[in-house]
């Protein structure tokens, strides 16, 4: 009888159950990270939808909702990060380099890790041919090697968009890991025509701030909620195998006033375990996985 096939040949099934078990630094065995999403947009492209409805153009409403973000909210949730001393993994549209640099002046000098978020969020590579997107994404390397001295390790496309060419033309142009495919809770390796590149957990689809309250229609309180209980069940779940922990926040929607304070409860709330966990970053746990020896991490 002939095998089905889903058509996916970029990773092997793999369960997490069986797989072998490896720690993180100092035995640790749940890494957790927290990415912020710094973006710029192109005023009369339209930006995305808020909570009301899709704008129409020239889409000022749901553009000046999002420039609120890298004006105000930033400030506030850095503030935060800066309390309860935890790093940052910085997904940074190019442009953000020419609107509002402040921004990343900021987080250089917390010592984040900078990683590549496409050159502006009002475009999809999903839409590119591959020229277009190859140049796209030497652009971004290029932008970051001039203020950051050096390449981003990490990649993802603006709203998590990617073409059939995205994961060979990352490989190709030197990026380390990618983390568009969020298909697992151990970084994987994924499988391009150029190599392997390494796929770092991203909560694309549940804790990430903007598909949960835009999307979704979470409260405040629920998407707390869902941040503390995720880390406690994977804290428990740790004991058994390593895991990765991620929190996705947007300048726009977490540094809303009135959401700082239900910040600052995830944060006290993780800080508290700061001795079981690896506080970390998503370049660090690529440098790690590429450290175990060669089979500890299922190689397609």
């Amino acid at each position: 009888m002939k095998k089905f096939s889903h058509g996916n040949d970029r990773y092997d099934y793999s369960a997490i159950v069986s797989r072998p078990v490896y720690d993180w630094p100092e035995g640790k065995r749940l890494a957790v990270y927290f990415a912020l999403n710094v973006e710029g947009f192109e005023f009369g492209r339209n930006p995305g939808n808020d909570f009301t409805s899709m704008p129409s153009a020239p889409y000022h409403r749901g553009y000046a909702y999002r420039d609120y973000g890298n004006r105000v909210g930033v400030w506030r949730i850095l503030r935060e990060f800066d309390k309860a001393g935890f790093p940052l993994a910085v997904l940074a549209n190019g442009s953000v380099y020419d609107v509002c640099p402040e921004v990343l002046d900021a987080c250089r000098r917390r010592g984040d890790e900078m990683v590549g978020h496409g050159r502006t969020n009002s475009e999809r590579q999903a839409d590119m041919d591959p020229e277009t997107e190859r140049t796209m994404l030497s652009d971004v390397k290029a932008l970051f090697e001039q203020h950051e001295g050096k390449p981003p390790g990490g990649w993802l496309g603006p709203f998590i968009s990617q073409s059939a060419n995205t994961p060979e033309l990352l490989k190709e142009l030197g990026w380390k890991y990618m983390l568009d495919w969020w298909f697992d809770d151990q970084p994987m390796w994924f499988r391009t025509a150029n190599g392997p590149i390494l796929a770092v957990p991203y909560p694309s689809m549940e804790l990430n701030d903007l598909p949960a309250y835009i999307n979704r229609g979470a409260s405040d309180e629920e998407f707390t909620r869902m941040a503390i209980d995720a880390f406690d069940e994977q804290l428990q779940e740790s004991k058994e195998y390593p895991m990765v922990y991620c929190l996705s926040l947007h300048t726009f929607m977490t540094g809303q006033p009135h959401r700082i304070k239900q910040l600052r409860q995830i944060l006290d709330h993780i800080a508290a375990h700061r001795d079981q966990i690896w506080l970390t970053t998503p370049g660090a746990i690529a440098e790690h996985v590429e450290s175990l020896p060669p089979g500890t991490v299922p190689m397609p």
